[in-house]
């Protein structure tokens, strides 16, 4: 197989799923969507692909169907080694020369094709998925080596590409999307998997987008935990760093969102604990049935998502999905005059528990629940493998209260099994957890093993990102059921 280029950090799955796509020995064309968020790194590990298996690459950008054709055609001469630009009359002529050179010159060799950044020719040319199907239809019949790859960042454009009577539907051999680094992947990308403190709060802001290091900040990392505050200050909250917009940009630049107030006003109230869609509406001043249109549309963009309630049905909370922008909502934006004005250290220093709060401790709870997707799983047993991971709320009826749960682990029932729970699990990011949250989940146990559910081997899990009492350190010593997970254990660390 093509090896990996070692400047390529990770990707390894994605790498092997784009070699095998490029070098498959079929004599009939191949269709291949790539699609991601912006900054998550799809231009280079294409561009590394084609460096590798050979083929043509072309980028297109914000123009006229006209002078992108233009340019579209100076780049077939170029990978054909003329030195005169190939001359297109239309698209349909450009697209039926495209897949002619797959057929003609290379029908027994794959021919790697790539055009990136392919939402911004829809919006230009909209003809443009039906004359790629005609042809792709074509060379299902007709020998071709033709191995189109199309990428682009608009997630709204990209998924609708082969969704419904879409003309490409049914048409693909790869969809990929290309995600950002996971907690781990992060810490080691930015060199400070050592401080897991410093990792998580890094993570918390930037997550897991591989352009921010080198492309914005030039590879300007916080030295230590002590140095996050002035790094911080210096890159993401300086308007003079690229980073200082990014969360705007990264919402404008979505083809579906049309007023960005209202979308901002959506997020804002999610990054404020106003995840559910009444919760949304009547902090905005909307009626929930006029935001079913913008969460829809955010969902579409992956910077929402929707989390099914593990223990009540037909309920769900709303998530953002972009650290970056939750930072932004619940940090910058209620400052970002004095923020623009270069008061950065004085807005940090008194948005520090609003960061705890909004921002750094729902993102350790997700981390906790992505934790429990990987190594975290072993912790309970074979048998809870296939569990689905989620987040819900046990209602006390007897104590007039609900009880949060952070982390849970459930498998639906099937056949003669009854539906189980193999962990219920809280997490705090800055407090040092003791049994009096550990008695919440025995409390929640209960209720959930009397509403039905099988809890006999459902485990306790305290989360946290400082430290256990030694009271609920004796008791998880007396109790093999109850766990306790802090940030080496996050981190692989022990």
């Amino acid at each position: 197989m093509t090896t990996k280029p070692e400047h390529l950090f990770d990707r390894v799955t994605e790498w092997a799923g784009l070699v095998a796509f490029a070098t498959r020995p079929m004599r009939t064309a191949q269709l291949g969507i790539v699609s991601g968020r912006r900054r998550m790194g799809k231009t280079y590990l294409l561009r590394a692909l084609v460096e590798r298996v050979g083929g043509f690459y072309f980028g297109a950008t914000t123009a006229t169907a006209g002078e992108s054709l233009r340019q579209f055609g100076a780049a077939l001469a170029e990978f054909a080694g003329s030195e005169v630009p190939i001359v297109f009359d239309s698209w349909d002529h450009a697209i039926t020369y495209l897949f002619g050179l797959g057929a003609r010159e290379r029908a027994d060799k794959p021919l790697l094709i790539v055009i990136d950044e392919f939402s911004y020719l829809v919006k230009a040319v909209p003809e443009l998925p039906s004359l790629l199907q005609r042809e792709v239809d074509r060379y299902q019949v007709e020998p071709s080596g033709a191995r189109l790859l199309l990428c682009g960042s608009a997630m709204s454009v990209m998924g609708g590409l082969l969704s419904s009577n879409a003309p490409l539907r049914g048409r693909a051999q790869l969809e990929m999307v290309v995600r950002p680094f996971g907690y781990r992947d992060a810490a080691a990308f930015w060199g400070v998997d050592a401080d897991p403190a410093l990792a998580v709060r890094l993570h918390a802001v930037l997550g897991g987008t591989p352009a921010y290091r080198r492309q914005f900040l030039a590879d300007d990392v916080p030295l230590s935990l002590a140095d996050f505050d002035q790094w911080l200050s210096r890159t993401v909250l300086s308007p003079l760093s690229p980073l200082f917009r990014e969360a705007r940009y990264l919402l404008a630049e979505e083809a579906e969102i049309r007023d960005t107030a209202l979308y901002h006003s959506v997020l804002a109230a999610v990054a404020q604990g106003n995840n559910t869609r009444g919760g949304i509406a009547g902090y905005i001043g909307r009626k929930a049935v006029d935001i079913s249109h913008p969460l829809a549309v955010l969902e579409d963009c992956h910077l929402l998502v929707r989390e099914q309630d593990a223990f009540r049905a037909g309920k769900s909370v709303y998530r953002i999905t972009e650290p970056l922008i939750n930072f932004y909502e619940a940090v910058m934006r209620p400052s970002w005059a004095r923020l623009e004005s270069g008061q950065a250290q004085q807005v940090w220093g008194r948005s520090k528990e609003r960061f705890a709060a909004q921002v750094a401790g729902p993102h350790f709870e997700a981390m906790c629940r992505e934790f429990m997707l990987g190594d975290g799983i072993e912790m309970l047993g074979p048998d809870a493998g296939f569990g689905e991971i989620g987040c819900g709320i046990v209602a006390d009826s007897a104590a007039r209260k609900q009880i949060q749960i952070d982390v849970a682990v459930t498998q639906s029932g099937d056949g003669g099994h009854m539906a189980a729970v193999s962990m219920l699990g809280e997490a705090k990011w800055g407090v040092t957890m003791g049994v009096n949250h550990l008695d919440r989940l025995v409390r929640a146990r209960e209720l959930l093993a009397g509403s039905g559910l099988d809890v006999s081997n459902c485990r306790l899990g305290c989360f946290s990102g400082v430290g256990f009492s030694d009271a609920l350190r004796e008791r998880a010593d007396q109790d093999s059921d109850v766990l306790l997970i802090g940030l080496a254990q996050l981190y692989g660390r022990t």
